[in-house]
């Protein structure tokens, strides 16, 4: 039950009626009821003629009416004929004995034709019981002569009118209130009434003092009529829905207006309410998307519609409540859609992998991502409005072979499910037979794909459902940059996870505090027998995990999006170190190594540019080692960096030749200064005489091409007189050198002196 009460639909029927016991909803209907009120107000029926008094001349601060003056003007009136005649302006008795006696002789001959307002001097809050401290009432002896009708309100929080009560209790004796005076109507069913602001007080019938007195205004216009004769002078306005602050006499007028109608009956918030809210269930029941509308729409128009049209009856029914309900439902539905629209895919439809991370897995359940290779080239090719049907035949394909329903989608590519655990093996060569599903092309409209697809493997369970898709992705991800079929994500990898992803913020911590640092090893001339450069390697000793492999930790800043930081640092570092080695005199090569992720970049040979400037350095003296080029995305633009890097003065180096991509048509495509042997073939030198053939027919091919051969790994005194007879021209390894910091290599250097043919 409490779950159903948290429901969109049952708190928009809750959260409105408690607030119907407040004032919280009085803002929504006085907005509502001042827009509606503004928009449709009508002409006033004329039964009532307002007589405005004029300002003293003599004393113009006055809000009182001299006698004489008053005798005049009710003396000017009774000729006319009027149904009834109401002074709503509070008399100066007690000063002119002659006056007041001339006023109450006046007052006398109309009968019981004339009433004397008592006006209230303050609007009262919502069922605000009204003494004699609020009203404003007349002389005694004047009350003796006329009767009293009471004005009072009670208003809103801004002091709008709201209702007013039939009558009002001072000092023991009940006195009707001006507006039903006005109406002759003193009871109804509730024990008080609304006005009518549908009147428009500007077309209230009006005669000015001067006018009444000099008879210059329509004939007729004040036979039968209820007057009013008042005055505005220094009287407390009243909020007046349609048209803002005004005389409280409209109010009464209006008050009068809303009496006339068949009933005066006000409902509250909540018969609006409860009809908004059954059209909503109604609707949220119904079983077709055009009953849906239907309802919805009339649950929306029914505060417009049936507010008014009770109105006409003089029935009225606060709409804030409804109008609150609706905007609950209708905002939490519409948030609803929202995460559902986050949920799935715009172009296919499918769940996404927030989706699946959403919610819970079952114990004995794998994760499992498919990721499709050149998923992004395919997209490219296909119209826009293929690609939904693009990911769709992935997810069937993907469905039938796994015998899953529900196949998730995310971008890139990246498609996602759970099925049941199977001993590691089995489940290996269930996702090769998925992967041979795919070896059939896809057709997608008129266009035919060849696919590839490569698979991520979490098993890892106890663990919540977001951080397994994440293993899942990031082993999909793996499996496809190293071309396997499928990567498993193991719970080591897991344990590194929080390392991996804060490696940004330990760089630079790094950095700062020396951890790490640059270890040159010397390469030496065999020729000459002498060292003739170096290889700046860099290093990295943490405090709590020791000494870090360079292949591990640059691995990380490369996914973490670092690897051009601490490259542009092993620049700058280098350069310092070559700078120094070259100023004794002798000509000294500094070598760097540069990542494939850097070299097809836009910003590579400007940034290069510019370090040599600000170091001041002669790039010949410095040699790029361009590696893994196997992950280079763009290999033309790669080229063209370098080509133009070689043509700035740096000399360019192959390394890892004859593995992966560093093959031949690298060699080709690149004007390199030099090939680095890789270490695989020159251990094996010694023992097996394919690798000694593929060595020397190398720096036979490298010297034809005017390159410089380096070979690396040299461990010994035999290799090292080995690769002098087959021609090489540099050499590298523990036996010419090890990785030392750089103080430690420059007294290394001075203390071996020269190395002929493999002596020291």
């Amino acid at each position: 039950m409490l779950k159903k009460l948290r429901t969109p639909l049952y708190l928009a029927l809750l959260i409105p009626a408690l607030l119907a016991l407040t004032d919280f909803l009085t803002p929504i209907d006085h907005g509502y009821w001042n827009v509606r009120y503004k928009l449709n107000q009508h002409q006033a029926n004329g039964s009532t003629v307002i007589v405005e008094l004029e300002s003293d001349s003599d004393h113009p601060d006055s809000d009182t009416v001299a006698t004489p003056r008053l005798a005049r003007v009710l003396e000017q009136l009774r000729p006319q004929m009027p149904y009834r005649v109401y002074v709503d302006a509070p008399v100066k008795y007690g000063t002119d004995a002659a006056g007041d006696r001339l006023l109450a002789e006046t007052v006398r001959s109309f009968g019981s034709g004339v009433s004397l307002v008592a006006r209230g001097q303050t609007v009262g809050s919502l069922g605000h019981t009204f003494t004699i401290r609020d009203v404003r009432m007349p002389p005694k002896a004047l009350s003796d002569v006329a009767p009293i009708v009471i004005s009072v309100w009670n208003g809103n929080f801004i002091d709008y009118a709201v209702s007013s009560p039939y009558s009002v209790n001072i000092a023991g004796r009940d006195y009707p209130t001006f507006a039903a005076s006005l109406a002759g109507k003193y009871s109804g069913l509730q024990d008080t009434f609304e006005p009518d602001f549908l009147v428009d007080p500007d077309t209230i019938p009006k005669v000015g003092e001067r006018m009444l007195l000099s008879g210059s205004y329509t004939p007729g216009l004040l036979t039968g009529r209820t007057i009013v004769v008042t005055q505005s002078q220094n009287v407390p306005t009243i909020g007046y829905y349609g048209k803002g602050r005004i005389h409280p006499l409209a109010v009464d007028i209006a008050g009068a207006s809303g009496l006339a109608k068949p009933i005066s009956l006000s409902l509250g918030q909540l018969p609006l309410l409860l009809i908004s809210w059954l059209l909503i269930r109604a609707g949220s029941r119904a079983g077709s998307r055009k009953s849906k509308f239907t309802l919805h729409a009339l649950a929306v128009c029914a505060p417009f519609v049936i507010a008014p049209a009770l109105q006409l009856i003089g029935v009225t029914v606060d709409t804030g409540a409804a109008f609150l309900s609706l905007m609950i439902y209708g905002g939490a539905r519409a948030w609803q859609l929202r995460v559902r629209r986050v949920q799935h895919t715009s172009t296919s439809g499918l769940p996404n992998l927030l989706a699946l991370s959403a919610q819970p897995l079952e114990v004995g359940r794998d994760v499992i991502v498919a990721v499709i290779g050149r998923y992004e080239e395919i997209l490219a090719t296909l119209p826009r409005d293929l690609h939904g049907e693009c990911a769709r035949q992935i997810a069937r394909r993907l469905s039938v072979g796994s015998g899953i329903e529900t196949i998730f989608n995310g971008e890139g590519g990246h498609f996602a499910w759970t099925e049941e655990a199977r001993p590691l093996e089995m489940q290996l060569n269930h996702l090769e037979g998925l992967r041979a599903l795919f070896s059939a092309p896809l057709q997608i409209g008129t266009f035919t794909f060849d696919t590839n697809i490569h698979f991520g493997l979490d098993r890892n369970e106890g663990l919540d459902a977001q951080t397994r898709v994440n293993s899942a992705l990031a082993s999909a991800n793996d499996a496809l940059s190293s071309g396997r079929s499928v990567e498993l994500f193991e719970a080591e990898r897991l344990a590194e996870a929080s390392w991996e992803l804060s490696l940004h913020a330990r760089i630079d911590e790094g950095l700062r505090n020396g951890e790490i640092w640059l270890a040159y090893q010397s390469q030496w001339d065999m020729r000459l027998g002498h060292a003739c450069g170096a290889e700046a390697l860099i290093r990295w000793n943490h405090p709590t995990r020791g000494p870090i492999a360079p292949d591990a930790f640059i691995l990380q800043a490369e996914r973490a999006g670092r690897i051009d930081a601490l490259t542009y640092w092993v620049v700058d570092e280098a350069i310092t170190a070559a700078l120094a080695l070259n100023a004794a005199g002798q000509r000294f090569q500094m070598s760097i190594n540069l990542s494939a992720q850097m070299v097809d970049k836009p910003s590579l040979v400007s940034n290069f540019a510019e370090i040599v400037r600000r170091r001041n350095i002669d790039a010949r003296l410095l040699t790029i080692e361009v590696t893994e080029t196997s992950s280079v995305r763009n290999r033309p633009a790669a080229v063209q960096n370098l080509s133009q890097l070689r043509a700035m003065g740096f000399r360019l180096s192959i390394d890892d030749f004859g593995t992966g991509e560093a093959s031949l048509a690298y060699l080709a495509d690149l004007p390199s200064d030099e090939l680095k042997l890789d270490r695989r073939f020159v251990s094996r030198l010694l023992t097996h005489d394919r690798e000694r053939s593929i060595i020397s027919a190398t720096i036979g091919l490298a010297h034809a091409l005017g390159q410089t051969v380096v070979a690396e790994g040299i461990e010994d005194d035999a290799t090292y007189r080995a690769l002098v007879d087959l021609g090489c021209d540099v050499g590298q390894g523990y036996y010419l050198g090890r990785p030392q910091a750089f103080p430690e290599f420059c007294q290394g250097l001075l203390k071996m002196g020269q190395r002929r043919f493999g002596f020291v």
